[in-house]
């Protein structure tokens, strides 16, 4: 029987419209029985000769598991980015693979945002402190003097420009493919946006060209008191670098939703001045359903064009 494998760490098979035709059809759904991201062997042996399509999430789809996966016909990523699959190898293969680009953005723009106000009003550490039973308010800084600059300025880089704006922060943004200004928005390089800006937000695809964007020559190039945050892909900050900065106190603060590994418990965890979230950039319930519904779209899409339906 061929079968559609649900490799997300969660899914939720009400937002799959077609589920009922296509298993009427002779199609076995199967989901992540491990609930939680994906290794690359897992992932692998999950992929077996009998599945024909996966709905993905953030695991490594590497050529060494599309080998492997002898009748893969179809990923559908349920999310924007696709440098957790091997395309050329994809492409080799004959596999047609398809994203979400625009069901997360709003989620991962609005986490954006929250994340920026809450380490520059130091929300964490008060809240640490008044639950250790100590009264001690913290001195913080407003986003209305602050410049922010965004790196990446495709549709999440717009978004969380569009939400800063009411605030009156001065908005720089770098982005290898605009250069000339956009939005009204001052588009620089990438130097002058790490000289200039008080709070730096990563928002630029992973790939072999931005890995490690943010090394320690790039931190030295930032303002002492500078925070920065990424909610984008691990790989595009050097950790041993920014665990080198903050023990320096070259950094005011930082906030990170993504990590080169993860589940993480390295040493960033021990920093006061260090917030964290789970990799949740998409996990507002609204954004998740409309990026699942489009994910099986896809899937669906993907199916007829390989003659499955």
């Amino acid at each position: 029987m061929a079968k559609i494998i649900f490799t997300t760490s969660t899914f939720d098979l009400s937002n799959f419209s077609d589920r009922y035709e296509v298993e009427s059809k002779g199609f076995d759904l199967l989901v992540n029985p491990f609930g939680k991201r994906l290794t690359e062997d897992q992932v692998a042996e999950l992929l077996t000769n009998d599945v024909v399509a996966m709905v993905a999430g953030i695991e490594p789809i590497t050529r060494k598991v599309i080998c492997n996966a002898k009748s893969l016909k179809v990923i559908s990523r349920c999310g924007i980015g696709l440098d957790s699959v091997d395309l050329e190898a994809a492409n080799e293969a004959g596999i047609t693979v398809m994203n979400t680009p625009d069901a997360p953005t709003r989620a991962v723009a609005e986490l954006t945002l929250a994340h920026i106000l809450s380490m520059l009003r130091r929300i964490p550490e008060s809240d640490k402190f008044v639950k250790e039973g100590k009264w001690q308010p913290l001195m913080g800084s407003l986003l209305n003097k602050q410049t922010v600059g965004i790196i990446g300025y495709g549709r999440i880089g717009k978004m969380v420009a569009s939400f800063l704006k009411p605030f009156g922060s001065k908005i720089l943004a770098f982005d290898p493919i605009i250069q000339s200004n956009h939005d009204d928005i001052e588009m620089v390089a990438l130097d002058e946006l790490l000289f200039e800006s008080d709070v730096i937000t990563l928002h630029i695809p992973y790939n072999q060209q931005t890995h490690h964007i943010i090394n320690d020559a790039a931190i030295r190039k930032m303002k002492k008191n500078a925070f920065l945050v990424n909610i984008a892909r691990g790989g595009l900050i050097d950790e041993s670098a920014l665990v080198a900065a903050l023990t320096d106190k070259r950094l005011s603060g930082v906030s990170l939703d993504c990590f080169e590994e993860e589940p993480y418990s390295g040493p960033l965890l021990q920093y006061n001045n260090v917030q964290v979230t789970a990799h949740m950039g998409s996990y507002a319930k609204e954004a998740r359903m409309m990026m699942e519904t489009e994910a099986c779209f896809n899937l669906m899409t993907g199916l007829k064009k390989h003659g499955l339906l």
